[in-house]
């Protein structure tokens, strides 16, 4: 049965995580506050990743994590009070918190009760309001566009700490014909290059005992067999044990809660199938990239866990979940790349990935390629969200893509689905926190 097994891993491909420009076909590759932790408990690697990708020691590390969930908190029930006048929240990058705030009836109010609490308040031309309209308006005009035109527009959202909207186009859009209607002359245009595809080779590495998030699985169904990595281990509503991955790892997501679901498998080696260990009761890839695996009951102890990892290597344990929020720490685990950190820098955002269209999702300037995808997103040791798309995932090296988006002026971007809007289109599924 294992020689079967193998010559089927001869065929099995990655679930890319492409590049993000219109032009090319992109494959998807309730926050808990906690006190600062007084013990640092985290992984060597993840420490080491910390320094290297934010110049930060662990304990800043989440000190920052922490003080990110305390504003979402804060942000979320002034947004409640004070909708008129409420323009955004983040973090500066010395990790200091900022409230937004537009002209408008409460303005006082609000900014008395941002600086009771010790919050910097920043005046802004407009509200978080007036700008999630425009950015409504922004959308339903590229909806109305031919397909040549509208594929050339990658991502859309609002530029929270420069207070407007932006919005991903190739740089081929003027010869092609695009222009912007009048209401959206100010909004900040990123062009992107086309950068073209190299090929890569991902790497499998061996799991331990236990199966954790970060560590590599195969996903077999009729379509096809892709090759992921594990996101945060938790529960269905029915006590079930399971594991919250990408959408896009499922080969064959229409059989996904049937009979005929895919199958996930372990991966032992470059190629080679281990045991089998689940199959996919969900999987969902348009407006939100998740899949629910449900872990047979033979393998199920071993998903007992709330751990995070780079395979083989030391944990991080979940504590909780959390919201994305501008200027926060964020790490991602992924059998491919290990350990790499960066910063949130864009939430809310609605990017088209092929014939696909991601929503609510977030960004961060993150390396990931292929075999990253459904990986892990840490803020702290909070769950964060599920690695889903990345505009270098089909280059070999990290290293190749920072110089190559750095001729081209843009940066290595992860898009990622934030773990709490998993939760709420799931009624009774939960993340793993002991």
């Amino acid at each position: 049965m294992r020689s079967v097994r193998a010559r089927r891993a001869a065929m099995i491909g990655s679930a890319a995580l492409l590049l993000l420009a219109p032009t090319v076909a992109l494959a998807h590759a309730e926050p808990a506050p906690a006190a600062p932790s007084t013990t640092v408990e985290l992984p060597p690697e993840l420490v080491a990743a910390i320094q290297r990708d934010l110049g930060l020691t662990a304990e800043q590390y989440l000190s920052k994590a922490d003080a990110g969930q305390q504003l979402v908190e804060f942000a979320n029930s002034l947004r409640e009070k004070y909708p008129d006048v409420f323009a955004g929240a983040w973090l500066d990058p010395s990790g200091n918190p900022l409230i937004g705030l537009a002209d408008g009836d409460g303005k006082d109010a609000a900014r008395k009760a941002a600086e009771e609490l010790g919050y910097q308040v920043k005046d802004l031309p407009r509200s978080e309001r007036t700008l999630g309209d425009q950015l409504n308006k922004a959308r339903d005009w590229v909806s109305t566009l031919p397909a040549p035109l509208a594929g050339l527009i990658g991502a859309t959202g609002v530029d929270v700490i420069n207070n407007h909207l932006v919005m991903q186009v190739s740089d081929t859009a003027t010869g092609l014909g695009l222009q912007l209607p009048d209401f959206l002359k100010a909004v900040n245009i990123i062009t992107v290059p086309d950068l073209g595809s190299v090929g890569p080779q991902p790497i499998d590495a061996p799991g331990g005992v236990a199966s954790q998030g970060g560590d590599s699985y195969a996903a077999e169904g009729p379509a096809g067999a892709f090759r992921c990595s594990l996101g945060f281990n938790g529960t269905n509503g029915a006590g079930q044990v399971v594991n919250i991955s990408a959408g896009h790892c499922d080969p064959s997501r229409g059989t996904a809660g049937t009979p005929n679901a895919s199958v996930a498998f372990d991966m032992r080696g470059p190629g080679v199938f281990g045991d089998r260990f689940g199959t996919f009761a969900r999987s969902n890839v348009d407006g939100h990239d998740f899949s629910v695996i449900r872990i047979d009951d033979n393998a199920a102890n071993r998903f007992r866990n709330n751990l995070v990892r780079v395979p083989g290597a030391g944990p991080v344990p979940i504590d909780g979940t959390a919201d994305p929020v501008v200027g926060a720490p964020v790490c991602k685990s992924g059998l491919t790349t290990g350990f790499s950190c960066g910063t949130i820098n864009g939430i809310n955002l609605t990017v088209d990935v092929g014939a696909r269209t991601l929503t609510h999702g977030f960004s961060s300037n993150i390396c990931a390629l292929q075999g990253d995808s459904g990986g892990t997103m840490i803020t702290g040791r909070r769950a964060l969200g599920i690695s889903s798309a990345s505009n270098v995932g089909d280059m070999q090296m990290c290293e190749i893509a920072q110089v190559v988006t750095l001729l081209a002026g843009d940066a290595p971007t992860l898009y990622a689905t934030p773990i709490n809007a998993i939760l709420r289109d799931n009624p009774g599924l939960s993340v793993r926190t002991y």
